[in-house]
């Protein structure tokens, strides 16, 4: 195998595990955003959520961002397919995700107003963890694209039942990661409410996991021969079933760690039935954009390469250590974030 042929292999790991980072870390906050109603039901609870996540939230999406700025530099054909493709999605998740990181300040000083934040704080949660999910079922599936490497659908394109689906499935292992951090963050009823919870959403995310199998094997037959993603689905299963052990002992902190596994599993899946594949091509698969035609040249892969693998050290060390200053349970003391 040539150097540059290594090369894009090792940004497509290196793609992925960013996504995988953030699907993980800014899961668990997003999930809480969305189920905020659900687990706290007067305002000191809901203050507690705020303060479980406020010395995270921001950092976990600094993923996001470098996940951007990776695909940009390394794939730079399959970032402007995406961006331009998806634009109206991606601006309903951007302005989502600014009016979720003013609603978490806002929230604690403008009191006249609380109600109003809250709600900007559950729909900015809301609409990226359905969103994310949409626009990975139509990569993954395939969009209409031209030889010239554009979109050539429209918005409603992207709302097929293939990509919806996958959506939804998104949408609650986001909120089973956001329960369980709920579960090892918080004492008393936060902490049993999130149990509660978790336990209808273990069986919704069973009950995806088997429909989202469904649509894969009628949609994507080629994926049932992969023994990679097979693996992935083990995993998955591992994980599930530890995850309800867990819970019902009432390990708390094993069960968010399983939830962040069968997480990993699903973009186990993802990667191996993807691969090599960036963005599918739905009516033509010569014209779908994979590592191959829409990467970076040698030289802009290598110095990348050289620049994340002096960054990405640091970042990691960063978020363990806010991790490591601010473990253990949260209470109504302390600062708002």
């Amino acid at each position: 195998m040539e150097t540059w042929d290594v090369l894009r292999t090792v940004w497509y790991l290196i793609l992925g595990g960013l996504l995988v980072g953030y699907s993980i870390l800014d899961g668990f906050d997003l999930g809480i955003g969305v189920l905020m109603r659900f687990l706290g039901k007067k305002e000191e609870e809901k203050r507690v959520l705020f303060r479980a996540i406020g010395p995270f939230w921001d950092g976990n999406e600094v993923w996001l961002v470098t996940g951007g700025a990776a695909l940009f530099a390394a794939f730079p054909h399959a970032y402007a397919t995406v961006f331009s493709g998806f634009y109206l999605a991606l601006m309903l998740v951007l302005f989502a995700l600014i009016f979720r990181a003013v609603s978490i300040e806002f929230w604690a000083h403008d009191e006249k107003r609380r109600q109003l934040w809250e709600w900007a704080f559950i729909i900015g949660s809301f609409l990226p963890s359905l969103l994310y999910g949409v626009a990975l079922g139509n990569v993954i599936v395939g969009v209409p694209l031209n030889d010239k490497m554009d979109f050539t659908g429209t918005f409603f394109t992207l709302l097929r039942p293939y990509p919806l689906v996958i959506g939804v499935f998104g949408l609650v292992a986001i909120l089973l990661q956001g329960a369980s951090y709920a579960a090892m963050k918080c004492d008393g009823d936060i902490r049993e409410r999130a149990r509660k919870i978790m336990r209808v959403l273990w069986v919704l995310f069973i009950v995806l996991l088997i429909i989202s199998f469904i649509f894969t094997a009628f949609h994507l037959p080629g994926a049932l021969k992969s023994p990679f993603a097979w693996l992935a689905c083990l995993v998955i299963l591992f994980a599930l079933v530890m995850l309800k052990i867990a819970a019902g002992m009432g390990k708390d902190i094993k069960a968010f760690y399983m939830s962040s596994l069968a997480f990993l599993g699903l973009w186990g899946i993802v990667g191996a039935i993807h691969y090599p594949n960036l963005v599918k091509a739905s009516n033509d698969p010569a014209l779908s954009l994979t590592i191959y035609n829409a990467s970076s040249s040698t030289l802009t892969l290598t110095v990348m390469l050289v620049i994340a693998l002096i960054g990405m050290p640091v970042v990691i060390a960063y978020s363990a250590y806010v991790y490591n200053i601010f473990k253990g349970k949260v209470s109504l003391e302390g600062k708002d974030y």
